[in-house]
């Protein structure tokens, strides 16, 4: 629609303030003064607000359903959720290959939006079927049967399969409105990404509440189809913001994968050309030295056909190598912060069953779903951000003389460190309440709640959101500034993919943990009677990961970003 149209000079408008490499939902040049900026960020960020809002009201509570009506143990369930929520972050690799190559940003969210809906259907009709209790001896123990499970987790695919799509493009988008050229918007654009969090947690805040409190209380049918509603709904609204949108304009015709991907296989084809060929190479193409980084020069191995020879159109050219080596500096970083994702998933999981014994009554009729107490990271990130865009910024800048205040490596390891710190007091809090557990003679009685408020859980949910407001916002900004304009939405999948790789990491520990420690005859530390778990070693191991952390921070001077 916007790629690739041809445009009329009858259609061209004054292009004084024309906004260069972007053009309108019809293929003409747009205005600074008409288009993008604030006014299209706007429409992107509420988008985003209600697909956060429909994710989180599935995730955050999932537990519950696969432990509750779905009959599943604790560790079962626990890796069900981290393979489910892995999966759906990973799939933003295959969205923003689709999207960076086939289809663009805007259809990619359009089409995604619609699987979204759809899966959100399935998911709601899957937990209103009919069940048939009649071959049950106990109601309390029994399962759906096994066509309404597989319908279940088929829906519930589906819906990562939309998310998949539609994630790494809507930020990708949305700060595709802002132009880098123009001072003011390149100013604003770093922004965004602190109100684009702040936005998504603001939505989250209250609706996390609401519908986990629906979903244990009232239907978990209502639970679901609510958020189904509400993509619909935003789903017309980002159609509605479409003639304010700017569309940015690839300048290669080579899709942005196939082009790294040659850079790879050319470098591969050529290992054993040597670093004078290379040079001549150069020479011929009238490569400067200072035109290529010395970082990975075996990349620029592909700067030669595959043959050795110089044939046209077999070769890669030096913006092509470079930007090849672009990804390849984002491993270090993305590896790095792979402890800090395992970390991350625990909020949804643990977290909530360790919340579920405790004493979760405010007044005397009323029961604070344990899932509700993610809202807590929401709420102090809705508190920090402004601090910190506001305040903290302001005063890094005057001492840094940067224009971000720190740098955005400095800004993901200070989240690092506060999400280990968060995990020191889960465990602290979690050994607090198996010796309250001991005392009041509750070893042995899973179901009674345990005389310990759930307040004392809302410490670590706090550091959780203020480590998302250093780590999380830092590698969204970082990902999408270290990659060219073509692979805006890879870079953000490549973020994303970090918490799925993560999410599997943490379903395999936590298998691994249950079969070591649950084998011989003795209790598992994932055990469904908690007050004989231990889910405090769990967070301690997690913890002591930080060592590991130390010296993957290390690497990432081995490896300098651009």
């Amino acid at each position: 629609m916007a790629n690739g149209v041809n445009i009329s000079d009858a259609e061209t408008p004054f292009l004084g303030d024309a906004v260069d490499g972007s053009v309108d939902y019809k293929g003409r040049p747009v205005t600074r003064s008409k288009s993008g900026g604030w006014r299209s960020g706007f429409f992107i960020i509420g988008v985003e607000v209600a697909e956060r809002f429909a994710y989180y009201g599935i995730s955050s509570n999932l537990i519950s359903y696969l432990t509750g009506p779905l009959g599943q143990s604790v560790a079962t369930a626990a890796v069900n959720v981290n393979a489910w929520s892995g999966t759906a972050s990973l799939l933003p690799l295959l969205g923003a290959f689709i999207a960076d190559s086939y289809l663009g940003r805007y259809r990619t969210i359009i089409i995604s939006s619609v699987l979204y809906i759809l899966g959100l259907s399935f998911l709601t009709l899957s937990t209103v079927l009919p069940f048939n209790y009649s071959d049950c001896q106990d109601t309390a123990t029994c399962s759906p049967p096994k066509f309404q499970i597989i319908f279940f987790f088929f829906s519930l695919y589906v819906v990562a399969i939309g998310q998949g799509g539609h994630k790494p493009c809507v930020q990708a988008f949305g700060a595709d409105q802002f132009d880098a050229q123009d001072p003011e918007e390149s100013k604003a654009k770093s922004s965004f990404f602190n109100w684009w969090y702040f936005g998504m947690c603001g939505g989250l805040l209250m609706t996390l509440w609401i519908l986990n409190y629906i979903q244990e209380n009232l239907s978990w049918g209502l639970g679901f189809g609510i958020p189904c509603i509400v993509m619909g709904l935003t789903l017309i609204v980002f159609l509605l913001g479409s003639f304010t949108y700017r569309f940015r304009q690839s300048r290669d015709e080579k899709k942005p994968f196939l082009r790294i991907g040659n850079v790879f296989i050319n470098a591969a084809r050529n290992w054993k050309t040597t670093a004078s060929a290379i040079s001549v190479e150069q020479e011929v193409q009238g490569i400067l030295p200072h035109e290529g980084s010395e970082q990975f020069k075996f990349l620029n191995k592909a700067l030669l056909a595959p043959d050795g020879s110089r044939e046209n159109g077999k070769i890669c050219s030096i913006s092509e190598v470079e930007e090849a080596k672009a990804v390849l500096r984002l491993i270090p970083i993305w590896t790095t912060c792979l402890v800090y994702a395992i970390v991350f998933s625990q909020s949804s999981t643990l977290f909530t069953k360790q919340g579920a014994t405790m004493d979760r009554s405010l007044g005397s009729n009323f029961v604070v779903p344990a899932a509700s107490l993610q809202s807590f990271i929401s709420l102090s990130i809705v508190v920090f951000i402004p601090i910190y865009d506001r305040i903290l910024v302001p005063i890094a800048r005057a001492i840094t003389r940067k224009p971000s205040g720190i740098t955005m490596l400095q800004r993901i390891g200070t989240g690092i460190f506060l999400s280990i710190l968060s995990m020191v007091i889960a465990a602290i809090i979690e050994k607090k309440r198996l010796q309250t557990a001991i005392e009041h003679g509750l070893v042995d009685l899973p179901k009674e709640t345990v005389p310990m408020s759930i307040c004392w859980l809302i410490p670590q949910y706090l550091l959780f959101g203020i480590s998302d407001v250093f780590t999380m916002v830092g590698l969204q900004e970082f990902f999408y500034d270290q990659v060219s304009v073509e692979l805006k939405s890879i870079g953000l999948s490549l973020y994303l993919s970090i918490f799925g790789i993560g999410s599997f990491l943490s379903s395999f520990l936590i298998s691994l943990v249950e079969n070591i420690t649950g084998k011989d005859g003795l209790t598992s530390w994932f055990s469904d009677n908690l007050n004989r778990a231990h889910l405090d070693y769990f967070y301690w191991v997690l913890a002591d990961t930080f060592s590991m952390e130390k010296s993957m921070v290390h690497s990432i001077k081995v490896f300098p970003v651009l």
